[in-house]
């Protein structure tokens, strides 16, 4: 990032690079620092998270006062009893009248600015949180209707521009940068909060839920995972997968919508700050996908995900893209064929880093790859790899070469030995003749024994076979040159009888 001061709002001072273990059992980097709140029924890591319990704590210990009320200027914002102040009767006309309050929306950009209103909603916004979890009973339809409502206006909003629209900077790398944060953080994560709490509550009937939580309360959150501020997408990841769950009539709806998110991102614009969270979420959705699989997943597997590795930003979201793509091959073993081509259709030809990458992916694959399915690729895979074993970029050939200390993956080569060696024997010997990098050519003598062992005879007939390959190149190499000095000698003969015959 070459202008961080032009980006709107407010910077943290410095980020966590801690990486926390994410929702469905793969790591994910979120900013994150220290502490977490979870329940028997959702868990999602935040620091503030813990602020959040002691502050509803303390809330209802200190409730605001009289005091607060007079300061504030009359008609902005009513000063209202706590819940357990108010007979059990009146809560739902109380838990009405803080939601209005919690309407009012505040400018953030100025800390000092209201100051007072700001923390009259905060307290009130934790209010109804603590109310919500608590499981005081059933809340009626109009109150979760105006709940929705206020949660909407809260949350739904137009993002800042992104960093590349105020800085013009074309190649942007968001893990050497500070994260962007949002500064109305303290009230947006308890609004955030509150609706989380009210979706995974036990207390709430889907049947009427569905009819504030519908398919274009689902859009708007889907688009605002193209919020630059990580704790906000952490969020939305969470409180999506929980209405993934809890919705059945919703899931078509939301793997629809997101493949549309990807589509635009791989075809449009490859510029996105979710697809890292999407694919968290999808991750665990393929998990659970019945076999056998519908083909309507087959569509996405091509044509989403198999082509989200065509931008060059896939390095902020591979992780959670190949969990993903092994998925599918773990779940269904015949779709491995499938994988591989479509890896090999998008291999990048200059991006060293990415072919690092895309190795690491392809070792997964294959670790769930059988025997007739690794047949049908063997070929284009192979010569494949035998690209990447003489790259100049020792990285690139040292990840090639590390494919054989995976036993599942030297036993279907050996099983395929006598088309696989052909192909890349050749490769193996201009390591070993001409590598620049000592620890490729030892990895590579490594690889040449153990071919070695496997099967001699195919080794020395390979052998033999490149001598006498190379012995053809020599020799019309010879007679190239040849060649080349018999045209110089014409012409040099040419020449001289040109300058004769002029004299």
């Amino acid at each position: 990032m070459f202008n961080k001061i032009i980006k709107r709002g407010h910077r943290k001072v410095s980020k966590s690079d801690s990486n926390e273990t994410g929702l469905y059992g793969y790591g994910t980097s979120a900013y994150q620092n220290s502490g977490s709140v979870s329940t028997s029924s959702v868990t999602v890591n935040h620091a503030s998270r813990t602020a959040i319990a002691s502050s509803v704590a303390n809330s209802l210990q200190h409730p605001v006062g009289p005091a607060t009320a007079a300061a504030l200027p009359a008609g902005i914002i009513e000063i209202l009893p706590s819940f357990r102040d108010v007979p059990v009767s009146d809560r739902q006309n109380l838990f009405l009248r803080k939601l209005q309050i919690c309407c009012f929306l505040f400018d953030f950009s100025d800390t000092l600015k209201s100051a007072k209103e700001k923390e009259t909603k905060r307290q009130t916004l934790l209010e109804l949180v603590e109310f919500i979890q608590s499981g005081s009973g059933k809340i009626t339809e109009t109150v979760q209707e105006e709940m929705i409502r206020m949660i909407s206006i809260n949350i739904f909003r137009c993002l800042p521009p992104a960093s590349h629209e105020n800085t013009g900077a074309e190649n942007t790398d968001p893990e050497e940068d500070d994260p962007y944060l949002e500064p109305s953080w303290p009230h947006l994560q308890i609004v955030y909060e509150l609706l989380l709490r009210y979706v995974v509550s036990s207390d709430t009937d889907t049947k009427i839920a569905k009819r504030y939580i519908d398919h274009s309360f689902v859009l708007k959150l889907l688009d605002l995972f193209d919020s630059e501020d990580p704790r906000e997408r952490e969020y939305l990841k969470t409180i999506l997968h929980r209405i993934y769950g809890k919705f059945m009539v919703h899931r078509p709806f939301i793997r629809k919508a997101i493949n549309n998110i990807f589509y635009r991102f791989i075809f449009e614009t490859e510029r996105h700050s979710g697809i890292g969270e999407l694919l968290e979420i999808l991750g665990s959705i393929i998990n659970g996908f019945a076999l056998p699989m519908k083909e309507e997943h087959k569509l996405f597997l091509v044509r989403a995900l198999i082509p989200l590795h065509k931008p060059k930003s896939i390095a902020l979201y591979h992780q959670q893209l190949s969990y993903c793509i092994t998925q599918f091959v773990e779940k269904d073993y015949k779709l491995a064929d499938t994988v591989i081509r479509g890896l090999l259709k998008y291999w990048p030809v200059t991006n060293c880093q990415k072919e690092v990458l895309y190795l690491g992916e392809l070792e997964e694959v294959l670790e769930a790859t059988q025997s007739a399915e690794f047949q049908r690729c063997m070929v284009p895979l192979f010569r494949q790899i035998g690209r990447c074993l003489n790259s100049s970029h020792f990285q690139v050939a040292e990840r090639a070469l590390f494919l054989w200390n995976n036993d599942h993956i030297v036993s279907l080569i050996a099983q395929n030995r006598n088309v696989i060696f052909p192909i890349i024997f050749e490769a193996l010997e201009k390591n070993i003749r001409s590598h620049w990098n000592q620890a490729v050519h030892g990895l590579t003598a490594n690889v040449q024994k153990m071919f070695l062992e496997m099967d001699s005879e195919l080794y020395e007939e390979c052998q033999k076979q490149y001598l006498e390959k190379e012995a053809r190149a020599q020799e019309l190499e010879e007679q190239r040159e040849l060649t080349w000095k018999r045209l110089e000698a014409v012409a040099a003969e040419s020449g001289e009888e040109d300058m004769v015959m002029a004299n």
